[in-house]
């Protein structure tokens, strides 16, 4: 098997038996982006000279026995708007083109500690507000299953190189879906952790009470020795959660007899394709045969998640995008005749149409005259949301449902029409709005294109989650694996 299409934890084993080393295992990949990066656009900043400097250091600890860790040497990528020390951190936007931040993000920290190899920045829609990846001041990332279609958002660079075999594995930001919605897209793995689970220090907010980082992996497995190397409390995020931390790869079996699983029926309703309804519905079949129990439930506040987020989530990214005005860092326009006019340039130039549109509509909702009858009513149905969730804790151990309404979609199809794009969150912003964790595995395929499954559990049960996806990883009977794209 071609090295690029393998997972972190095969890698290791050859790693371990010196069947390759880790600068030339690097070198593959480099190699690999240079040659259908052109076709994918994932990548905004390629980290060729310092990967081969971390390779070169990984290889000599490999060879005096002193970094065995399962992820050292293994060659990843991170979404452009996680904090990396002296290399672009640009959360593609004009804003931001040419920052450098001077300290790297907690989970950088802390796979840099485990010998990752960072092979470069992934695009992103600007700020990680968008569901398509075509918000980028960039450029737009391709679906490698179909080169016309999008890779979904905002991870979609992240999701899209790990399907492409561009990186084993990427860090994404999740603020209401933008890891599950382009894994599900891309064919691809990707967990949303409890909110506080995950250091946010270092991720260049949108929403702070609802962004998390996770990971974005070719299988189960490698999600959760990825999620175990980035979990963990860090005191230099006030949202952190102090709470242990189990050992995720030691609980992957595929004994899930026993479990209790709820089948929200707000999540198969009108709008979901009818064909991944099917595909959902095929999954739980095969849980079932596992000697899960599946019964109907209900989140009767389902339907007011996704306008109540575009509430808060604005409210929230109009106050954290308020320090990029031109005067400590990032684009300024340099012609302005005094300084309310460089603050209202800078900002109009630097700033693109969709992170406006957010700005403007967060301002809105948190206006003297709209508070009360937005942003608190939005607050007021978020309590609603967790508390279905909290019901459903009682009696079930996950819920299960379709990651999106539909396959991946044609560039531009949504572009005009900001609410058909914000849909595409449907089924992915209540976790983020109760807080729990999330998790999306490939399930199949509807005309070539990959549908996700999502599963979700209560606050800090990522083991519960990744046993239910690893179980069914294991016996859905098919690979799903991105078709091969022309070498230059």
């Amino acid at each position: 098997m071609e090295v690029t299409k393998m997972k972190a934890h095969e890698i290791h084993e050859m790693l371990k038996k010196g069947d390759i080393g880790v600068r030339e295992l690097t070198e593959v990949f480099l190699d690999r982006i240079e040659k259908i990066d052109d076709k994918i656009k994932a990548y905004i900043t390629v980290n060729r000279e310092k990967a081969l400097e971390q390779a070169d250091r990984v290889d000599a600890g490999i060879r005096k026995e002193e970094n065995t860790d399962v992820l050292a040497g293994i060659p990843m990528a991170l979404k452009d708007n996680i904090c990396t020390k002296d290399i672009n951190t640009t959360c593609s936007s004009k804003m931001l083109h040419n920052y450098k931040p001077p300290y790297n993000a907690t989970v950088v920290e802390k796979l840099e500690e485990k010998g990752a190899v960072m092979l470069g920045k992934l695009n992103l829609d600007e700020f990680a507000m968008g569901s398509s990846t075509e918000n980028s001041w960039f450029f737009t990332t391709r679906n490698p299953w179909d080169l016309e279609r999008v890779p979904g958002g905002s991870s979609g660079g992240s999701a899209a190189a790990v399907a492409a075999g561009e990186a084993v594995y990427s860090l994404g930001s999740d603020t209401g879906g933008s890891i599950r919605q382009p894994a599900a897209f891309c064919g691809v793995v990707g967990l949303k952790p409890t909110y506080g689970r995950v250091s946010r220090n270092g991720l260049v907010a949108f929403a702070s009470s609802l962004d998390q980082i996770g990971p974005i992996t070719k299988d189960v497995k490698d999600c959760a020795l990825v999620f175990q190397a980035i979990t963990g409390f860090d005191p230099k995020d006030t949202t952190s959660v102090n709470t242990p931390v189990p050992d995720y790869e030691k609980i992957l079996d595929d004994n899930i007899k026993g479990l209790r699983i709820g089948i929200p029926k707000e999540y198969f309703r009108e709008g979901i394709s009818s064909e991944v309804k099917d595909r959902i519905r095929e999954a739980i079949d095969v849980l079932e045969r596992l000697g899960a129990i599946c019964e109907e439930t209900s989140l009767p506040h389902t339907e007011y998640a996704l306008p109540a987020y575009y509430i808060i989530s604005t409210a929230e990214a109009g106050s954290n995008l308020a320090r990029f005005d031109g005067v400590r860092y990032g684009y300024r326009n340099m012609d302005a005749e005094d300084l309310i006019s460089m603050y209202s340039t800078t900002r109009s130039e630097g700033f693109g149409p969709e992170v406006k549109r957010r700005i403007i509509l967060g301002t809105y909702a948190l206006s003297s005259g709209n508070y009360d009858t937005y942003y608190l009513k939005a607050l007021k149905v978020r309590t609603l949301i967790k508390q279905d969730f909290d019901r459903a804790w009682e009696e079930f151990d996950v819920l299960v449902t379709p990651t999106t309404p539909t396959t991946a979609f044609k560039m531009g199809e949504k572009t005009k029409d900001p609410v058909s794009m914000y849909v595409s969150d449907l089924l992915t912003v209540p976790a983020n709005m109760a807080g729990i964790p999330a998790i999306t595995v490939p399930c199949g395929l509807i005309d070539g294109l990959p549908v996700g499954m999502q599963i979700m559990a209560k606050p800090f049960a990522e083991d519960v989650l990744l046993k239910t996806a690893y179980a069914y990883e294991c016996h859905r009977g098919f690979e799903i694996t991105a078709p091969e794209l022309e070498v230059n």
